[in-house]
């Protein structure tokens, strides 16, 4: 076993919960759909697509509506995603 697939197989036996308790069962779900594609396709050269983006989209969506539930603070923060562009003279 390689050891990115050892990395792979260690990520799926430790499950972490998701923020919001409404996306834990969707977040295993993108993270077996994404340990399957990594493992079975992008480490063997294949990158030509992530099947597993409506998942993640699915995903995010929760988390988002959980986090304003919540009402953690994120104001300038970027997370799960490519939410906005970096200013041009960021470093």
């Amino acid at each position: 076993m390689t050891s990115e697939c050892a990395v792979v197989a260690a990520a799926t036996t430790v499950a972490m919960n998701s923020v919001g308790e409404a996306c834990t069962d969707m977040k295993r779900e993108y993270d077996q759909c994404f340990n399957r594609w990594f493992a079975e396709k992008f480490l063997k050269g294949d990158s030509s697509g992530d099947p597993c983006t409506d998942l993640f989209k699915r995903y995010q969506q929760c988390v988002q509506k959980a986090i304003k539930e919540k009402e953690i603070p994120i104001e300038g923060l970027e997370f799960m995603g490519h939410g906005k562009e970096k200013p041009e003279n960021s470093s």
